[in-house]
């Protein structure tokens, strides 16, 4: 099954001690101009974020790299902007929009919701949106009660939506997870599955121990993961990092996989100096992905019995002559013009970790 990744991660007010910079800027109403107070502030796939003060005002410090930065209030637009190292004196003035309540409701009326959709999807939901690794089995969705299922047999589609945000706890990575699920769309035809959203990780609090053994679960989550390969992308270390990769090609009507020897020229891999960000923009749109060191889980290979059983193995698919944009802490963009298969696409939400994760 192949599965369009456009997931995002976040939030809790720790940051790293690493050199970084701060974002500043001011939150208002756009139909008063009035300053919204304890409006949320965070950086998408990290675990950083503030709340606006009285006057609508903010100062976030994040560690140097490129973030989308997510604005919401409650019954506003949630308002997504790119910052980078490169962007760091801007003073950045949001102005939320009202949420039209009408056409949401007209929505809901007019749509195909199952009513007991939690009963009938609620575990194909999970699966889908959590994963079936050992880590999701212990993934919790506190509140499954606020999503809502929507089910189109003319156009063979399942769609969720939540009515608050999903509150998720991860035991084995020990995060608190608040997932404001903007869409979750399976099409069953081509079986593919998209989600979108906001999700607010806080570390969990525990004793020495547990620190100790969330400390060692989220080492094994980041070795061999595509955050792991994008920052060994960015700093050229992919042979030190024991990953390689292949060009997937149709060869007399099978796959094959063909060994690219210089990786960067591949790549086409150019990096700006400037703005301390990397593009490339590979040669071949399918790039097989290996990393050496660790085998697939078992219940990977009992669910995908004709994947490599020696290594993990995931392909990236680019859209033809479109370049992704990789920033040193491992954030790339644009997702959403990169589709995953393979290992990385059954691993889902359970086994990701926030961009400031430190290794």
């Amino acid at each position: 099954m192949v599965f369009n990744f456009i997931a995002l991660l976040v939030f809790a007010n720790n940051v790293c001690a690493q050199t970084g910079f701060i974002v500043k800027g001011k939150v208002t109403s756009m139909a008063t101009g009035a300053g919204l107070v304890a409006a949320s502030v965070f950086a998408l796939n990290t675990t950083l974020g503030v709340a606006t003060a009285a006057d609508g005002s903010f100062s976030l410090s994040l560690p140097n790299g490129g973030y989308d930065v997510a604005v919401s209030y409650t019954g506003y637009q949630t308002e997504v902007i790119r910052v980078t190292t490169a962007t760091a004196n801007d003073v950045l003035q949001i102005q939320l929009k009202e949420k039209e309540k009408e056409l949401a409701v007209v929505s809901v009326i007019a749509s195909n919701e199952v009513m007991d959709g939690l009963a009938k999807y609620g575990d194909f939901f999970k699966d889908e949106f959590i994963g079936k690794s050992s880590n999701a089995k212990r993934c919790i969705i506190v509140n499954p009660e606020v999503l809502h299922f929507f089910y189109s047999k003319k156009k063979s589609r399942l769609k969720i939506t939540a009515t608050e945000p999903l509150v998720i706890k991860n035991e084995v990575l020990g995060y608190s997870i608040k997932y404001d699920l903007d869409s979750f769309t399976h099409e069953y035809l081509p079986e593919i599955s998209t989600y979108s959203g906001y999700p607010l990780y806080e570390a969990m609090p525990g004793d020495s121990l547990q620190q100790w053994q969330w400390a060692a679960a989220r080492q094994q989550a980041y070795k061999g993961s595509i955050l792991h390969f994008m920052r060994s992308v960015y700093n050229k270390t992919l042979a030190e990092q024991q990953f390689e990769m292949q060009y997937m090609q149709k060869k007399f009507g099978k796959d094959a996989a063909i060994y690219v020897k210089n990786w960067y020229t591949a790549l086409q891999y150019q990096k700006d100096d400037s703005t301390q960000s990397v593009e490339i923009m590979p040669t071949q749109q399918e790039v097989g992905l290996l990393y050496l060191p660790t085998k697939p889980s078992p219940e990977y290979l009992t669910n995908n019995p004709t994947e490599p059983a020696n290594f993990l193995f995931s392909i990236l698919s680019f859209k033809p002559n479109e370049s992704i944009v990789i920033e040193q802490n491992g954030y790339w963009y644009n997702q959403n013009d990169v589709t995953i298969s393979g290992y990385w696409a059954w691993l889902k939400l359970a086994n990701a970790l926030p961009y400031d994760y430190q290794n």
